[in-house]
């Protein structure tokens, strides 16, 4: 467990890291730097690379990798415009998303009994966002909050594809779709808003990758004597860290109501895991 709890604290510090990255580099060129140094150890370790590239279904891994890239590609975006913590807290409402997508693509019941915390879950989010939303507002959303849930909604379908591909692919070959057309998605919107980074700002966007890296192999590793169930709780931690992070060292607002958002989002959200025990970890590897 302790291993878990390291590996979604590391993802709230790649939350962090990334933040400051994107003080002047586009949150399109972090990601796409992101998927580059993740895919630099399936290049390098032959044994990892055989493995990484024995595809059986491209289709769902074309899936997997394409709204998994392009939900990276809306939180980072997400995070260079609004605070680190809210971005984050959006782009973890992928459970919610990946049961109704499960419902209908995977032919997996919608219990009734979700439907409170779902609905828990978005008064709490629209507690938060209306705190403090950036831009224009629809529904009291601003135009970020608004990618970062798209974040939530693109993780959700990348995690029911995964979910499905589990069935005949391997643990790396589904990693390197996410990685390969990650780049591929992202990379487009980066080369067309390139910044070249400082020294500083390659070090904080290799940092974002290894981080990432270190992350998932924790991860990967701690679900060997973690039960599914309690991995997607504990994947919650992830949303504290980056916004406790953010309060301390970035001076971003907490407001009460925020926090009180906060709190009852996180609520509806681990409710919706325990209810439909759905292992919502997987994407938030970005």
């Amino acid at each position: 467990m302790l291993l878990f709890v390291a590996s979604s604290s590391l993802f709230g510090l790649m939350a962090f890291i990334a933040k400051l990255a994107s003080v002047r580099i586009p949150g399109a060129e972090v990601a796409l730097l992101r998927f580059a140094v993740g895919f630099v150890p399936i290049l390098l370790i032959p044994s990892i690379r055989k493995r990484s590239f024995a595809w059986t279904r491209l289709d769902l891994l074309l899936y997997r990798g394409f709204f998994g890239g392009t939900a990276v590609l809306f939180y980072f975006v997400a995070i260079a415009h609004i605070p680190v913590g809210i971005a984050t807290l959006l782009n973890y409402l992928s459970p919610v998303f990946a049961g109704m997508y499960a419902a209908v693509f995977a032919g997996e019941p919608l219990r009734a009994r979700i439907m409170l915390p779902l609905g828990v879950t978005l008064v709490g989010v629209w507690l938060v966002v209306t705190a403090g939303a950036h831009g224009p507002s629809f529904l009291g959303f601003g135009k970020w909050e608004l990618v970062g849930l798209l974040s939530a909604v693109c993780s959700g379908a990348a995690v029911t594809a995964i979910r499905i591909a589990r069935r005949t692919e391997s643990s790396w070959a589904i990693f390197s779709s996410f990685s390969l057309f990650g780049v591929v998605v992202t990379a487009p919107f980066a080369i067309w808003s390139w910044v070249t980074p400082t020294p500083y700002e390659w070090l904080l966007l290799v940092l974002v990758g290894l981080v990432s890296i270190a992350a998932q192999m924790l991860m990967t590793h701690a679900f060997r004597w973690v039960q599914t169930l309690i991995a997607g709780v504990i994947s919650q931690l992830g949303v504290v860290v980056a916004m406790f992070l953010g309060t301390i060292f970035l001076a971003e607002r907490l407001t009460p109501r925020s926090m009180i958002g906060t709190v009852v989002t996180l609520a509806g959200v681990v409710t919706v895991i325990i209810v439909s025990k759905e292992r919502c970890a997987d994407e938030i590897e970005p």
